[in-house]
C-alpha cells in the first residue's frame, strides 16, 4: 500500500520542556490508524502538528509526498480534518455551510457537494438548518465539510464524543467505510479503546510525548494472549509444558503460557500422557484496554 503521511523525527518544545520527543509514523492507503494516549501524552498536540497549525521543533512531515514545511500549499491539499469538534454556523443549514466552506476551495465544482452530502448520508436534512442537527448528524456534516477538497488523509480528533451507542456504531462503519471504499488514509484519535479495537487496522500508542508501541491491532491483541493451566502436580505440569511453549508463570497457583489456539488440543494430551490431572483451561483473550494498561503502566488515558 502507499504511504500518505509519513511522520520522522518529530519534535515539539515548548520553553524549556520538550513535549514530542522524536515520533516516527506513517499512514497507509485505504487504513484506519488510531492514535491513543493517555492524559498529557501530547495526541492532540501531534495532530495539531500535522494539519498545520502549530510548528514542530524539529522532524520532517510529508503528505502525498510534498513538505509540510517547505511545500504547505501542496500538502495541506491533501489532507481534510477535524480538530475535536466541527466548527459550523449553526444557524445556516447544512448546504449553505458547506457552500461557505466550498469558496475557500478554488475552482471546486458544484457537484462536488453534492457527492459529498451523499456520502456522509445527510441528504434528506441537508437543507435543514443546522442548530436543528443532533450530534452525529454534525459530525457527518463535518466530515463531508473535511471531504470537499478530495484529501488523500482524513485526520478525526474524537470522532465518536458524545455519541450514543447507536451513533458510534454507525460512525465506525462509516470511517471503514471511507477508508475502503474511497480508499482514504484515517487517522482516528479516540478514548474508546473498545471502538478502536473494531475500527483500526493499526495502532499507535503515546506515552508522556513519546510512541511505545505501533502494530496492526490484531498482532498486538496475539502477544498477549495467555492460556491459564489448573494442572497437577504443578511443578511436573511446568516441566510438560515448557517443552511445548513458554512458561510465563503462576497465577493464582495456575500456570501461564502464550495461547496458540491449535495446540491447546496436543498440549492438554502431552500432560494427561505423563499423568498430569489437567483440572481446568483458561484460554484468556485480551482487549486494546489490557494492552494499553499493560503499556502505559496503568496511565489514564484521556
Amino acid at each position: 500500500m502507499t504511504d500518505t503521511l509519513v511522520v520522522q523525527n518529530l519534535r515539539k518544545r515548548i520553553g524549556k520542556k520538550e513535549i514530542i520527543k522524536g515520533l516516527s509514523f506513517t499512514l497507509r492507503e485505504g487504513e484506519v490508524f488510531g492514535f491513543l494516549g493517555p492524559n498529557g501524552a501530547g495526541k492532540t498536540t501531534t495532530i495539531r502538528m500535522l494539519v498545520g497549525l502549530i510548528k514542530p521543533t524539529a522532524g520532517r512531515i510529508s503528505i502525498c509526498g510534498y513538505d509540510l514545511h517547505r511545500q504547505f500549499s501542496q500538502a495541506i491539499r491533501h489532507i481534510g480534518c477535524i480538530v475535536e469538534n466541527p466548527e459550523l454556523y449553526p444557524y445556516l443549514s447544512g448546504w449553505e455551510n458547506l457552500e461557505h466552506f466550498a469558496r475557500m476551495l478554488p475552482d471546486l465544482p458544484k457537484e462536488r457537494l453534492h457527492e459529498v452530502v451523499t456520502l456522509v448520508g445527510l441528504q434528506n436534512r441537508i437543507h435543514d438548518r443546522v442548530r436543528t442537527y443532533s450530534l452525529g448528524m454534525r459530525q457527518r456534516l463535518g466530515i463531508a465539510q473535511a471531504l470537499l477538497g478530495h484529501p488523500k488523509v482524513l485526520i478525526l480528533d474524537e470522532p465518536t464524543n458524545g455519541l450514543d451507542p447507536v451513533g458510534i456504531r454507525e460512525m465506525r462503519e462509516f470511517i471503514r467505510f471511507l477508508a475502503e471504499k474511497e480508499k482514504l488514509s484515517v487517522l482516528v484519535s479516540s478514548h474508546l479503546l473498545s471502538e478502536i479495537q473494531l475500527m483500526c487496522d493499526r495502532v499507535a500508542i503515546m506515552s508522556k510525548g513519546e510512541i511505545i508501541r505501533i502494530d496492526d491491532v490484531e498482532q498486538l491483541l496475539k502477544e498477549q494472549a495467555r492460556v491459564y493451566w489448573k494442572a497437577t502436580p504443578i511443578e511436573r505440569a511446568k516441566v510438560i509444558l515448557a517443552e511445548q511453549t513458554a512458561v510465563l508463570g503462576e497465577k493464582d497457583g495456575m500456570i501461564v503460557t502464550f495461547y496458540e489456539a491449535n495446540q491447546l488440543a496436543a498440549w492438554n494430551e502431552k500432560l494427561v500422557q505423563a499423568g498430569i490431572h489437567v483440572s481446568e483451561i483458561q484460554p484468556k483473550l485480551p482487549t486494546l484496554e489490557d494492552l494499553f494498561i499493560e503499556l502505559t503502566g496503568g496511565e489514564t488515558i484521556d
